[in-house]
């Protein structure tokens, strides 16, 4: 059961996750005056608590369709960047940074889409330093430093990590005094591994293993019971901390296929490791979701204490990504119909930019149609410098204007030397021509 504390906490991040403001989760705290999107930012609703996150992933969907957002809407993105690398949800123009409104979960997905982008080595570098300086001694990540870690942070610090090419198995905290992070090395190899728990071990302490029982095995909670230390199984935190145990970051372009269904979590009496093992993460928590999809109508499930329960969209959407990043496509083919099919409720007929990159990058992991996700997408944020048809429509034009140039001059030799083999033949015949 979760505390209250906590349940804010998931609240919260589970709110941020989805790309809609987390008011509810805050109601210890007087409710901000709403903001007006800047411009260069997507979407047109209050960015105070996903500003930074839906920007992130407009940009990341954007530059995976081909399209080159404006500099305007990159440089609202590396504007919000604080100086010791961190992103906060959001801050105003002008504003100074303060580094309790910096998160890890705006952090990381800033890195993913500065990534993508290329071209802005420095910012990537100094936000994958603010997730190593601010990585807890288990391994794991806080959506606010100082905190105890949670499967999504953790699970999208990960992601960063990847994308940033950077090692998880070579971030680990460099003893009790935070004094940064390990260098290159596993666990266990090397002083800085030693001194702490490396990023694939603090995935691990949310992962359910042998211990739960065989239809949770492989599943993420959100965080330890606090007075149990027992792990529940959570549908965001599975589907989220899914990408990260399979070893992908968005966007997901994993050509790889199993032709598999997902390994389930291998247990034996008396033999099996108290926690899952980092080569099996992926498999175990892709056969849960997979079983999860299918007993679920092809999609996940928000349960939260006090409300019915309800499909969960993001998860859904998670989830569906690190099963194809792990090689099962056809494990998430179903679940990605179902996303196709709720677009107008989860995108908000198109208006909500955070869902609608979701769904985007949904798609092109599925190598499904974009041409429309991406159309509404675009229209939500400043018009881009260039898109795939008019950066192909230039030199398409001039390699067939060279084609044209060639059959006309070949066509005017040949009438010359035609014509000058008929006159030549017509004088044989007749000399007085």
């Amino acid at each position: 059961m979760l505390t209250a504390a906590r349940l804010g906490a998931a609240t919260l991040s589970a709110a941020l996750l989805a790309g809609v403001a987390a008011g509810p989760a805050l109601a210890d705290s007087p409710s901000p005056t709403p903001v007006t999107a800047p411009d260069g930012l997507y979407g047109k609703s209050d960015p105070t608590y996903d500003g930074v996150w839906r920007q992130s992933l407009a940009l990341i969907a954007l530059t995976a369709a081909k399209v080159t957002p404006a500099d305007s809407a990159v440089g609202w993105l590396t504007g919000q960047q604080c100086e010791d690398g961190g992103w906060p949800s959001y801050r105003a123009a002008g504003a100074a940074c303060d580094p309790k409104t910096e998160d890890s979960n705006a952090t990381a997905v800033a890195i993913q889409a500065l990534a993508a982008l290329g071209g802005h080595q420095p910012a990537v570098d100094k936000g994958v330093a603010w997730l190593k300086a601010n990585q807890n001694a288990d391994g794991s990540w806080a959506y606010n430093p100082g905190s105890p870690g949670d499967a999504n942070s953790t699970g999208l610090a990960v992601n960063a990590l990847f994308a940033a090419r950077t090692d998880p198995a070579s971030v680990a905290k460099a003893g009790s005094t935070g004094a940064g992070a390990a260098g290159a090395g596993s666990a266990g190899t090397g002083a800085g591994a030693a001194a702490g728990k490396n990023a694939f071990d603090g995935l691990a302490h949310f992962q359910l293993g042998c211990a739960a029982p065989a239809d949770q095995r492989g599943a993420f909670a959100y965080q330890p019971d606090t007075a149990t230390g027992a792990l529940a199984p959570n549908a965001l935190a599975s589907g989220q901390a899914a990408l990260a145990a399979a070893g992908g970051h968005l966007p997901v372009a994993n050509s790889v296929r199993a032709d598999t269904e997902p390994k389930a979590l291998t247990c034996s009496d008396g033999s099996a490791p108290a926690t899952v093992p980092h080569a099996e993460a992926g498999e175990a928590v892709g056969a849960y979701l997979a079983a999860q999809l299918t007993s679920g109508g092809n999609h996940l499930t928000l349960t939260t204490p006090g409300a019915a329960p309800s499909p969960d969209y993001t998860a859904t959407a998670w989830a569906t990504l690190a099963l194809i990043q792990s090689g099962h496509p056809d494990q998430a083919s179903d679940a990605a119909d179902w996303l196709n099919q709720q677009e107008a409720t989860w995108t908000k007929n198109g208006t909500d930019a955070a869902a609608t990159a979701t769904l985007l990058l949904v798609a092109q992991a599925d190598h499904r149609s974009t041409a429309d996700l991406t159309g509404k997408l675009t229209a939500l944020g400043p018009a881009p410098k260039a898109t795939a048809a008019t950066e192909e429509a230039t030199p398409a034009k001039k390699e067939n204007d060279g084609i044209g140039q060639y059959w006309l001059i070949g066509i005017g030799l040949l009438v010359g030397v035609g014509g000058g083999l008929l006159l030549s033949l017509q004088r044989k015949r007749n000399p007085n021509l």
